[in-house]
């Protein structure tokens, strides 16, 4: 661990400090090393998913700093804590489900409540995942979001790893990142996408419905909103990789400019960004219609992405077929 405290030398970076190959990164592997090499402080913990969660090219190159801890995400997330209390900036990772439900208690009273900058990274969100029930994290972020101190993300692709990941870094406290992995390579011709905690990015715009999601679910909206468009109703897409804090100020203007909200998630409707949305229209007093799609309160099954989210509605055509409904039958006169 590093011997200087963070605190005591002025702080936490902010993204002007964090090197331009992680900022500009398209995975989150590469992102985490390509900082790590700038920051002495950055120290990484694993359970037993190296490959999965991109942290063997950490490993592989900074063995000094990696630390593998087992199948035990409690006793990791425990020992960043005390990490952190000693001046490293500990990043801890594992699937969705097992670094959030399986550790809750520990990342509670060892991280959320002294507020310390332990980086809780997560893949596998949703029904990503062939795995079943025991691997799938349609929970995580209800789970999450109600811990106090805890700021929680979700991009909405490898064009916006390397901006989240350095909001994550320089964030002087807990961070809880929900990422997907894919064997994929990203696709670098899609342009950057910008980040800040607590702020939406407008991928579109429209007049009459916005659709507010978050992660794949972005991809899918943008795709509704193509076909809503056939159809003469025309869609704003919101990415709201913010998940907490939320952007009440982009979702008071949606509401004032548009006659329906819809959110889209792969997560639970309970408890996630539809909730979180659903508690700033009603708490704010706005008037305005409101769906929500998402994962019904049902556990799913071991399958394929595309037929999972085919099965749950969550595709951009199902997608649009919801918000159509909506807007035929509750705004449209």
């Amino acid at each position: 661990m590093s011997a200087t405290n963070a605190r005591g030398m002025g702080g936490f970076h902010d993204t002007r400090h964090i090197s331009p190959s992680a900022l500009s990164a398209r995975s989150y592997g590469r992102a985490l090393l390509a900082a790590a090499r700038e920051d002495q402080r950055i120290v990484c913990l694993g359970a037993d998913l190296s490959a999965s969660t991109q942290t063997d090219l950490f490993r592989d190159e900074l063995p000094t700093r990696f630390f593998m801890m087992g199948i035990q995400e409690a006793n990791m997330v425990g020992a960043a804590g005390g990490m952190a209390r000693a001046g490293d900036i500990p990043f801890c990772h594992s699937f969705c489900v097992f670094i959030t439900r399986r550790v809750y208690d520990q990342i509670a009273m060892q991280v959320a409540y002294p507020k310390l900058p332990v980086k809780l990274v997560g893949f596998l969100p949703g029904l990503a995942t062939e795995l079943g029930v025991s691997h799938q994290a349609i929970d995580d972020v209800a789970l999450m979001r109600s811990l106090p101190n805890m700021v929680v993300v979700e991009p909405c692709g490898p064009e916006q790893i390397g901006s989240a990941f350095a909001a994550a870094l320089s964030h002087d406290g807990p961070v809880y990142l929900r990422l997907m992995t894919s064997s994929a390579r990203p696709d670098d011709g899609k342009p950057a996408v910008p980040f800040t905690i607590g702020k939406a990015e407008i991928a579109r715009r429209g007049q009459d419905v916005a659709i507010i999601a978050a992660g794949i679910m972005v991809q899918q909206a943008l795709d509704a909103a193509d076909a809503l468009m056939e159809r003469g109703i025309s869609a704003t897409v919101v990415n709201m990789a913010s998940l907490k804090p939320l952007d009440e100020t982009v979702v008071k203007e949606l509401a004032q400019t548009h006659k329906l909200i819809v959110t889209a998630e792969n997560h639970s409707r309970i408890g996630g960004l539809g909730s979180a949305v659903a508690e700033t229209i009603a708490l704010r007093g706005l008037r305005v219609g409101f769906g929500m799609i998402g994962v019904d309160d049902v556990f799913s099954e071991g399958a394929k992405l595309p037929y999972l989210l085919e099965k749950h509605r969550l595709t951009g055509k199902h997608i649009a077929n919801t918000t159509e409904a909506l807007w035929r039958d509750r705004v449209k006169p």
